[in-house]
């Protein structure tokens, strides 16, 4: 396991430098990993990282890059939209020749063109969108704070608002509201249940499970070479 970088494009048509964690040894199959979003990215990474040393082991190489505004990256969140993902998935997939993609729920919404691979247990961007707000709406109420779901909408949808760390622009949360999982031509849905066990995303705390990293990676260990 090594740090990479990629060359990104922005908004406007600038570019950066964004990093990448890869197990890159030029073999033959070549995973590109499109990160779930947001507080999920956080609470998966490890997992995601546990199935990446677990493709290693299987003479895989793969590639997690931080999206504009995330993780380590230093652009500003509240100036990116959903299309610069993409934008940066498919830049990072052309730098590190990936033969497929795994998308990791969210991830699933910005999937970049022409690779073919797996989407893990997909999700709506509404649905993102509303857990973070409930999560805000809970912690308001026990800061004694009353704030209702149709309110902070929109105020967030006036002049951008804060969910669980991360300032979204209005812009963000009317195109992450639409969004939905893509069906693209060759990406197979790999549901939650196959792999066993309860949700990482749903834990209070990032962890992970060796069973179901077990199970993640001998599903695409298999479907490489299909």
């Amino acid at each position: 396991m090594k740090p990479a970088s990629y060359p990104c494009p922005l908004p406007g048509g600038a570019a950066a430098s964004e990093y990448a964690l890869t197990f890159d040894f030029s073999r033959k199959y070549r995973v590109l990993i499109a990160p779930a979003l947001f507080d999920e990215g956080q609470k998966l990474r490890r997992f995601t990282v546990e199935v990446m040393r677990r493709l290693n082991g299987a003479g895989i190489d793969s590639f997690l890059p931080d999206l504009p505004g995330l993780n380590e990256s230093e652009q500003d969140l509240a100036l990116i939209e959903p299309e610069d993902w993409r934008m940066a998935l498919e830049a990072a997939g052309r730098h590190f020749a990936a033969t497929h993609v795994l998308a990791m729920r969210g991830g699933g919404l910005v999937l970049p063109g022409k690779l073919g691979g797996w989407h893990y247990a997909p999700v709506k961007g509404a649905s993102l969108l509303k857990t973070m707000l409930r999560a805000r709406i809970i912690a308001s109420r026990e800061a004694g704070r009353e704030e209702t779901l149709d309110a902070l909408m929109a105020q967030g949808l006036a002049m951008g608002i804060e969910l669980a760390g991360y300032s979204l622009s209005g812009e963000m949360l009317r195109q992450m509201g639409k969004l939905m999982p893509g069906k693209q031509p060759g990406i197979g849905v790999v549901e939650h249940e196959l792999l066993g066990g309860g949700p990482l995303w749903l834990r209070a705390e990032p962890d992970e499970d060796r069973s179901q990293a077990d199970a993640l990676a001998a599903i695409l260990a298999v479907g490489v070479s299909a």
